[in-house]
């Protein structure tokens, strides 16, 4: 399963205000000179909580550019810093519609230094393009600034992100419904002395031995024909089928408390005869867990016959490591073992005596 996402989300929070400075004889107003004070100022507005005005030199501001007007917003609020952008503009007296001559991007303003002007030069526009223009009709110049307070950024609580939770898999209810309801059926067994039947086409995907006895050249049944299964318990064939149908051993086995390691036991000697590699580490699992000095023994016999490494390896670290071999000595599995394969007791023993002297 995938991790847990969740999401939030920024935004910027924002002020936007607009303010039209209209000068009326605008010629009246030239020949103020260059100097500091000679300027006209707007009323003051407020955007964002800030109080702004604008400032109109209309002999241009010192003697750098001597052929242009200077135009400034300022920040008239004492003490203070605030974020924010302006756009300058010049509005065409025919047609009432302004066009940007200077924009100044998001950055601080500070009451305390020259940052409370904008733009920072004083070539706003030249005059020979504003006289004569539709900028000015009947000697009036109006000037629209709009200026955007940035404030704190709005952050939105976190929420999960929205998702469709994957439906757990219901195959295997499906494929074990097909055992419980009993239709289908087209082949049986005979066990001990039951008959069993099944889905022929369910035990040839689960088992690559039954594919072949049920599907190839030398299948044993035809329709209408049963296949016989000699040493091996109804119990446990029933197990095994569950086990087909439903990839899981059945509810009523005690693996818990160990009654039923010996049906865990037949279950892995049925896995082996039928190529049932997971059933098969299923029942190492158990059996590994299952382990003591009654049953390592037997188990390792069992591991050893069947080819199920893991948990031969796991019997002989257990020898290995206990502190109850006396009492390993004396099982019955024990017993059985060094009779029929002395060789995996040597070798238990041969573990075991360089662990101990280690």
């Amino acid at each position: 399963m995938g991790a847990c996402k969740t999401a939030s989300t920024c935004s910027p929070d924002e002020a936007q205000g607009m303010h039209a400075f209209h000068v009326l004889g605008y010629s009246k107003h030239r020949g103020m000179g260059k100097d500091p004070d000679s300027f006209i100022r707007s009323r003051i507005f407020t955007v964002g909580g800030h109080d702004w005005a604008i400032r109109l030199y209309p002999d241009g501001y010192g003697k750098a550019c001597p052929d242009y007007i200077s135009v400034y917003l300022e920040l008239m609020s004492n003490s203070t810093k605030v974020r924010a952008s302006c756009d300058l503009r010049l509005v065409d007296q025919c047609t009432g519609s302004s066009s940007s001559v200077h924009k100044t991007g998001p950055r601080i303003f500070s009451s305390s230094d020259t940052t409370k002007f904008a733009p920072p030069h004083t070539s706003f526009k030249k005059r020979s393009e504003i006289e004569g223009s539709a900028y000015l009709r009947d000697d009036r110049l109006t000037i629209e600034c709009i200026v955007t307070v940035m404030k704190k950024p709005h952050v939105v609580d976190t929420k999960p992100f929205p998702k469709i939770d994957m439906p757990p898999s219901d195959m295997t209810a499906d494929v074990g419904r097909l055992l419980e309801e009993k239709e289908g059926f087209d082949v049986s067994f005979i066990v001990g002395e039951e008959t069993i039947e099944v889905h022929r086409f369910v035990l040839a995907m689960r088992s690559p031995v039954l594919k072949a006895e049920l599907y190839g050249p030398m299948r044993e049944a035809r329709p209408g024909q049963s296949i016989t299964i000699k040493d091996m318990q109804p119990v446990v064939f029933k197990a095994l089928l569950h086990f087909i149908y439903t990839d899981s051993l059945p509810g009523d086995m005690d693996l818990e408390g160990g009654k039923d390691t010996d049906m865990v036991r037949l279950l892995l000697v049925a896995a082996d005869r039928y190529a049932m590699e997971r059933l098969k580490l299923v029942c190492q699992s158990i059996l590994c867990h299952d382990l003591n000095a009654d049953t390592v023994a037997t188990t390792l016999a069992l591991a050893d016959q069947h080819n199920c490494h893991k948990l031969k390896d796991a019997c002989l670290e257990f020898m290995k490591m206990s502190d109850d071999m006396d009492v390993v000595v004396a099982t019955q599995g024990f017993k059985d073992v060094k009779a029929t394969c002395p060789s995996l007791i040597v070798d238990a023993l041969e573990k075991r005596r360089k662990f101990r002297k280690a």
